[in-house]
């Protein structure tokens, strides 16, 4: 079942079209990426699919009921923003208990076993907490809710290596309990192959790419290859169908969508060593965004 079905998607801010008749689907209990440079729509998506933008044209159904102006709907939807806009004159623990109050199913038990180790000081005022701080408030509040959707746009902003990894550790737990369903839109694609099960790539306001993670990186080979003699960089550029060329001492990585061809020329050129490496989603990513 689709916890989230995005059909033709358009937003226009004025004659800007920020988005351009998306569709895509995330299914229930899975965490889906949401990739894309700056400016990409990725932003704007995510704010029409939480219900604080109206589409200009599409429809957005969470748990099948559209999500504009729909409180029942919103109320089952977790929403940690880029930049969180927390009351900023109040304290922490003020915060937890209005969190309380209006979400019927947070769980304050649940608040504390993460503080337990995020250490955020109920004392605190918000305006005195770092940014990565507030990123950290903002995601234990957030799964404390219990809501059964998750949308996160940048959630690692800010945080050290540490928080990262527990952060990612507390909504992945949550995923495996409770079949939670979670968006996550990143610009650290190295984070996101570790946690998502599929990803939705969007290219200037248009999705370009969804799919399972290993189907994303079968898109490009990268292979390693040694040539018998040596061979200037250029005359390989020039005769291997690739997308990109480096060349590390002795050692060629070329990048390909066409490997049988580029095997073949690569062989003429003179190679006695060619061995296909593992690709990464970033690269994938970047390659694709090349071409």
């Amino acid at each position: 079942m689709a916890a989230i079905e995005i059909k033709n998607a358009t937003k226009y801010y004025g004659k800007f079209k920020a988005i351009d008749n998306i569709s895509m689907k995330v299914e229930k209990g899975t965490v889906h990426g949401l990739i894309g440079v700056n400016g990409s729509g990725k932003t704007t998506l995510i704010k029409a699919l939480v219900g604080i933008h109206e589409l200009s044209s599409g429809e957005i159904k969470v748990l099948g009921r559209d999500v504009f102006d729909d409180m029942v709907t919103k109320s089952k939807i977790g929403y940690v923003a880029d930049r969180n806009r927390f009351f900023k004159y109040y304290k922490v623990k003020d915060l937890v208990k209005f969190y309380s109050e209006v979400y019927p199913k947070f769980s304050y038990d649940k608040f504390n076993e993460y503080n337990e180790r995020m250490k955020i000081l109920g004392a605190r005022r918000i305006n005195g907490l770092s940014k990565g701080m507030q990123m950290k408030l903002s995601i234990m509040l957030n799964l404390a809710r219990n809501s059964e959707i998750l949308v996160l746009d940048e959630p690692t902003s800010g945080l050290d290596v540490i928080a990262k990894a527990e952060v990612l550790g507390f909504i992945m737990d949550e995923v495996r309990a409770r079949e939670l369903t979670v968006l996550i839109s990143s610009h650290h694609l190295d984070e996101l192959e570790k946690v998502c099960d599929d990803m939705t790539m969007i290219s200037e306001g248009k999705m370009s790419q969804q799919n399972k993670i290993d189907q994303i990186k079968q898109e490009l080979d990268k292979l390693q290859v040694v040539f018998s003699h040596q061979v200037d960089i250029n005359r390989v550029r020039s005769q291997v169908p690739a997308i990109d060329v480096q060349q590390n001492g002795n050692v060629y990585y070329i990048v390909t969508s066409d490997t049988p061809k580029s095997i073949e020329q690569i062989k003429k050129i003179g190679a006695f060593m060619i061995e296909k490496v593992p690709i990464s989603v970033e690269e994938v990513f970047v390659y694709l965004n090349r071409v």
